[in-house]
C-alpha cells in the first residue's frame, strides 16, 4: 500500500499518474451555462472580456495536441478558445514546449494578459526553473516578481537569480533550508547551496559548518570549493585516494603532524568508512581517541573528535530498519555535543531519544533546533512529554500548558494532547457532523468566481485531474488569501455534492479556521464500509481512516507503483486476498468500489491478526508491509505507541500512521462510538 499523496497548489503529485485524457464535450456547454460564467466575465477579469462557452469543449483536444507536441494545432486552438475561461492553456502549452527558447518579455506579456490565473503563475515559475538550470540568472530575475507561490525548487531558482545579481539579502532567505541540508532536495537547491559559498553574507563559520556536513556525506565538489574559501584547500586527488582506501589514510594520519587539512581529511575518511560499515568506523574512532588521549601532542581536535561521533550517530540511525534500533546512537550523539546540529542531525538525535525514553537527551535535541522548528506541534508535544517525565515542578507545569495549547487543534498531536489533560474529543468541537449552511449568495459567488468556474468545468468535462485539481487548489488559495471562508465553504459543499470529495477535503483541511467534518471527513459507501468491517472484526472508523488517507475517496486513484481503488490495493495483494476468499482474481473487480472495500477491510483484518491485533502496527504494515512493521517493534518490553510511531524509520509511513490514527479517532466520534486516540493506539508489544 502506498500513501496517496495530496497534490500541491498546482495539482501535481509524484504519487499519481496522469489519467488518460477522456472526452465528454456534450455536457460541458450546459455546465458552463449553469455556472453563469459568461455573465460575470467582465466583472471578474480584465483579460476575459467575453467568456467563450466552447473553450472548455476544446480543452481536451488541445491537451491531446500538447501531449503530442503539435504546435500548429495549438496555434489554432488559441484562436478557437480566445476569450474563454481556458484561453490561456493552448498558449501555455505552446510556450512551455520550448520554454528554454523563450524570453522573459514573452513570459511577462503572458502573465499580464492572464494575470491572477494559476497558469500565469505556473509559466513564470516554470520559466524561472528552466533558466536557473541553464545559468541564465538575469532572465530569472526578470520574472521573479511574477512568482507569488513558489514551491521548494522554484524558490531556489529565484534565490539563484538574486544571488548572482548581487542581491545578497533576498538570496540568503533560502539559506536555512538549503545550506546545511544533507537529505535529498531539488537539484536547484543543491546548486543554490553551492553558489551561496561566494555570497558576501556567508561567514567562514557558516562555511565550516557546511564543510563538516559535506565531509560526512562525501560531496566532493562542495568540499573542494568550501575548503578553498576557508584557506585550507583540499585537493581532489586526496579525496579520491581516501575514497578508494580510507584505512591507508587513517594509518598514515597517526604518523603525521597535526594540521587543519588532516582534521578535515580524517572526517572525510571516517565518513567513507561509515558508508560501508558504521561498526568498523566506530571501532576506528574509539581506537583513535584512546590512542590520542595517551599522546602528549594530540592529533585530533575537540571539534574533529565530536563531529566524528556525529557521523556515527547519523549513520547508525539510517540502519534502524536493517539492524534494529540501538542505544549506541544516543551515546554517539551525546559524545558529539559541542558541535552545532543541522535539522536532520537534531531530528535523528531526538528520535533516538524518544525511542529509548531518554528524556534529557530529547530536551537537548529539541533545544538544538531552530526557534521556528521548536515551535512546531511535533516538537512542542515531545518537549512536553520530556518535561512531564524528568522536569521539575515548573517544567511539569509548562508541559501542561503546552498540552492545553496543542489541544485546541484536532490534528494528531492535538488529539494526543487532549488525552494528556483529560479532555474528551467530540465532533461538536469540530463543527459537528452537520453539513454547513450555504447561502444562495455564496453559491452564486462560487459560480461567478473564474478560478472555481474553471475547476468545476474541468471536473465535469472529465479532463485530466491534474488540471482540475490545480485550478481548484489555486482557487482555494486565492479565497484563503482574501480570508473569504464563506466562499471556500460554499465551493467545498458544491464539490461534495457532485462527488468531488478529495477537493472538498483539501479546501477545509488546508484552511486554518475552517471546521466542517461533514466536508473534511465524509463517509461515502457507509453501509459497505460498516458491513464489511464488522464482518471481519475490525473497527469501521479505522477502515475509514485508512481509506481517507489512501485515496481521499477517489475511486480511480492509482499510485505510481500500481496500487489502486479506494483502499489502494496492489495487484499482488489483491490476488492474495482473492485466493484466501476462494474467488477468482479480476483486476477490474478488485478496483471496483464495493469489491475494493471488501478486499481492503479483509486485508486490514489479516494484517491485524498477524501483528498482535495492534492497530498501530497493522496501520504501519498496511503502508510499508507487515515485516517492516515487525522490525520496528521493540526487542524487549513494551513501548508507548506514540514513541513507536515517532521512530518509524520510513518518513512516509511515519506520517501515514499519524494521519490514519487521527482520521480513525475523528471517524469513531462521527460513527457514534468515540474512542480516545491514546486508547486506540495502546502500547506496542515486543517483537519476541
Amino acid at each position: 500500500m502506498k500513501n496517496y499523496l495530496k497534490t500541491n497548489i498546482y495539482g501535481d503529485s509524484a504519487s499519481t499518474q496522469r489519467l488518460p485524457v477522456k472526452y465528454g464535450y456534450g455536457m460541458v456547454v450546459s455546465v458552463l451555462s449553469m455556472l453563469g460564467v459568461a455573465q460575470v466575465a467582465c466583472a471578474q477579469s480584465s483579460y476575459q472580456s467575453n467568456y467563450n462557452d466552447t473553450s472548455v469543449s476544446y480543452f481536451n483536444e488541445a491537451a491531446t495536441a500538447a501531449d503530442r507536441g503539435d504546435i500548429g494545432a495549438l496555434y489554432n486552438y488559441e484562436q478557437m478558445m480566445s476569450g474563454g475561461l481556458f484561453a490561456m492553456y493552448p498558449e501555455y502549452w505552446r510556450l512551455n514546449d520550448s520554454l528554454e527558447m523563450q524570453n522573459s518579455a514573452t513570459v511577462a506579456r503572458f502573465a499580464r494578459q492572464y494575470g491572477g490565473s494559476v497558469m500565469a503563475e505556473k509559466l513564470a515559475a516554470d520559466f524561472a526553473e528552466v533558466k536557473a538550470k541553464a545559468g541564465d540568472y538575469a532572465s530569472v530575475r526578470q520574472v521573479a516578481n511574477l512568482v507569488v507561490n513558489a514551491d521548494e525548487s522554484e524558490e531556489c531558482a529565484l534565490a539563484l537569480g538574486y544571488n548572482q545579481g548581487g542581491d545578497s539579502i533576498r538570496s540568503i532567505t533560502a539559506k536555512e533550508k538549503v545550506w546545511l541540508t544533507t537529505k535529498k532536495q531539488p537539484a536547484l537547491c543543491n546548486q543554490l547551496a553551492t553558489e551561496l559559498n561566494s555570497n558576501p553574507i556567508i561567514t567562514n563559520q557558516d562555511r565550516l559548518e557546511r564543510l563538516k556536513r559535506m565531509l560526512r556525506t562525501g560531496s566532493t565538489g562542495d568540499i573542494i570549493a568550501l575548503s578553498v574559501r576557508l584557506g585550507v584547500p583540499i585537493e581532489y586527488s586526496a579525496l579520491s585516494e581516501i575514497q578508494r582506501n580510507p584505512n591507508n589514510f587513517l594509518n598514515r594520519f597517526k604518523q603525521e603532524p597535526y594540521s587543519q587539512l588532516n582534521q578535515y581529511l580524517y572526517l572525510y575518511a571516517i565518513g567513507r568508512m561509515a558508508d560501508k560499515s558504521y561498526r568498523d568506523a566506530a571501532l576506528q574512532v574509539d581506537y583513535d581517541i584512546r590512542q590520542d588521549n595517551q599522546r602528549s601532542q594530540h592529533l585530533l581536535s575537540d571539534d574533529t573528535r565530536q563531529y566524528a561521533y556525529r557521523i556515527l550517530g547519523v549513520k547508525r540511525m539510517n540502519y534502524n530498519t536493517d539492524d534494529g534500533f540501538n542505544e549506541e546512537a544516543i551515546e554517539w550523539f551525546r559524545k558529539s555535543l559541542g558541535q552545532s546540529f543541522n535539522f536532520e542531525e537534531a531530528e535523528d538525535y531526538a528520535q533516538a531519544a524518544i525511542r529509548f525514553s531518554q528524556w534529557a537527551d530529547l530536551i537537548n535535541a529539541i533545544s538544538s533546533m531552530s526557534n521556528t522548528t521548536q515551535r512546531e506541534p511535533i516538537w512542542q508535544y515531545w518537549l512536553a512529554r520530556a518535561y512531564e517525565q524528568v522536569g521539575d515542578a515548573n517544567q511539569k507545569n509548562i508541559a501542561k500548558q503546552i498540552y492545553q495549547t496543542l489541544a485546541r487543534s484536532d490534528d494528531y498531536y492535538g488529539l494526543l494532547s487532549r488525552d494528556k489533560i483529560g479532555q474528551r474529543y467530540h465532533v461538536s468541537q469540530s463543527g459537528g457532523n452537520q453539513m454547513p449552511a450555504v447561502t444562495d449568495y455564496d453559491r452564486q459567488r462560487v459560480n461567478q468566481d473564474p478560478h472555481f468556474a474553471r475547476a468545476f468545468a474541468l471536473y465535469n468535462a472529465d479532463a485530466s485531474r491534474t488540471y482540475a485539481n490545480r485550478e481548484w487548489n489555486w482557487a482555494v488559495k486565492q479565497a484563503r488569501d482574501n480570508r473569504d471562508y464563506a466562499l471556500i465553504t460554499a465551493a467545498a459543499k458544491q464539490a461534495y455534492d457532485i462527488g468531488w470529495l478529495d477537493r472538498a477535503i483539501y479546501a477545509i483541511e488546508s484552511t486554518d479556521g475552517l471546521k466542517s467534518l461533514a466536508l473534511s471527513h465524509p463517509m461515502p459507501y457507509q453501509s459497505s464500509v460498516v458491513r464489511y468491517s464488522q464482518s471481519v472484526g475490525i473497527d469501521p472508523a479505522w477502515a475509514y481512516g485508512i481509506m481517507r488517507q489512501e485515496s481521499r475517496f477517489v475511486t480511480s486513484a492509482r499510485s505510481g507503483v500500481g496500487a489502486s481503488g479506494l483502499m489502494q490495493i496492489m495487484p499482488a495483494t489483491a490476488r492474495y486476498i482473492a485466493r484466501n476468499l476462494g474467488e477468482p482474481y479480476s483486476s477490474s473487480r478488485a478496483n471496483h468500489g464495493d469489491t475494493n472495500i471488501r478486499y481492503g477491510t479483509w486485508y486490514m483484518s489479516d494484517i491485524l491478526a498477524k501483528l498482535n491485533y495492534q492497530p498501530v502496527l497493522a496501520t504501519a504494515g498496511y503502508n510499508a508491509g507487515p515485516n517492516k512493521a515487525k522490525r520496528w517493534q521493540p526487542t524487549y518490553g513494551q513501548m508507548m505507541a506514540d514513541q513507536y510511531v515517532e521512530t518509524i524509520a520510513y518518513p512516509e509511513t511515519r506520517n501515514y500512521v499519524k494521519h490514519v490514527m487521527e482520521n480513525a479517532t475523528i471517524y469513531s466520534s462521527l460513527l457514534g462510538n468515540a474512542m480516545p486516540i491514546s486508547q486506540r493506539m495502546g502500547v506496542i508489544p515486543s517483537g519476541f
